[in-house]
């Protein structure tokens, strides 16, 4: 389903997030836990893609098989970091004959050994290349895409700002031209402080940004994740408040797990009070926080979020 007709018909979009394993003993983790979160009805799923495309084929594999064995709506993020154009279209042509209707378009992390100035093979530089094309494929194969729309597309947000791209009033431009490329919703890196959520959000209105803004949520579970996330993230910042009642949990890994959710949840709690057009959960390919989060909030699926 096209994510226009996903908001016209949730209001509120509730989706998690996904990585492809890479083991079949990752496999049955993840199918396990999909056993938990489907239920939960999700306005969709998301399935990510490795630096430079190293997770390619499993991406495409995950995505096809949550549309074969599940009732999921499956995004999958494509990135143009170690790509040529035609091999992106070739990606595009495999999943609209497979009747994907949206893609998350990102620029996407560097491999190992890659900096910017070793990508001349590229053939887009920066997301919003990468948005255009998406957008033009329609024209170039008339009646290749089920949805005469052709792909919806979503683009990432950063409400504590790009590590690349300090100058925040800068990085909104780029914000802003992705939009003007195309792009139908913008999901946030996941943040701690809903503070810098509000805030983004208000400058994203004011730049003329009216598209659904989803906020990335990810519990901590464990002090290592928690290591894990600021590198991953970037900018992300850790409030005291949270570091401190992590401090207090010593050397009990459950206790950090409980921290980290009952944060998460009081995230999510002010998220729904403030009007948030989405939330968009991190789960890394297990349910038991997103559970936790559902059942803090009394909510037995996401329909009870939307409201």
């Amino acid at each position: 389903m096209h994510f226009r007709d996903i908001v016209e018909r949730d209001g509120r979009t509730i989706s998690f997030e996904f990585f492809p394993p890479r083991t079949e003993g990752g496999w049955e983790m993840l199918f396990g836990a999909l056993k938990d979160l489907e239920p939960l009805a999700p306005s969709f799923v998301s399935v990510t893609y490795g630096a430079g495309g190293s997770t390619r084929d499993r991406t495409h594999q995950l995505v096809e098989r949550l549309r074969r064995e599940t009732s999921l709506d499956a995004i999958p993020h494509l990135t143009c970091v170690g790509h040529s154009s035609a091999e992106i279209e070739a990606i595009l042509e495999r999943y609209a004959a497979a009747g994907v209707s949206n893609i998350l378009a990102l620029r996407g992390d560097f491999p190992p050994g890659m900096t910017p100035s070793g990508r001349e093979a590229d053939a887009f530089r920066h997301a919003i290349g990468l948005v255009e094309f998406i957008r033009g494929f329609v024209d170039r194969h008339r009646g290749a895409h089920p949805d005469p729309r052709g792909f919806g597309i979503g683009v990432a947000g950063f409400p504590e700002g790009h590590p690349e791209t300090p100058n925040q009033l800068r990085q909104m431009d780029h914000l802003k031209a992705k939009v003007d490329a195309g792009a139908d919703w913008v999901c946030t890196q996941l943040f701690f402080d809903n503070a810098m959520f509000y805030d983004w959000r208000d400058r994203c209105r004011l730049a003329g940004i009216a598209l659904p803004l989803l906020a990335g949520v990810m519990p901590v579970t464990s002090i290592a994740g928690l290591h894990r996330m600021a590198e991953l993230a970037g900018g992300t910042r850790v409030p005291a408040t949270l570091l401190r009642a992590i401090g207090r949990c010593g050397d009990d890994p459950d206790a950090v797990a409980r921290v980290g959710i009952h944060w998460a949840t009081e995230q999510c709690r002010d998220l729904l009070d403030n009007g948030v057009e989405g939330i968009h959960f991190y789960t890394l390919n297990r349910s038991d926080a997103t559970m936790g989060i559902y059942r803090a909030l009394g909510a037995r699926s996401s329909a009870a979020l939307r409201t």
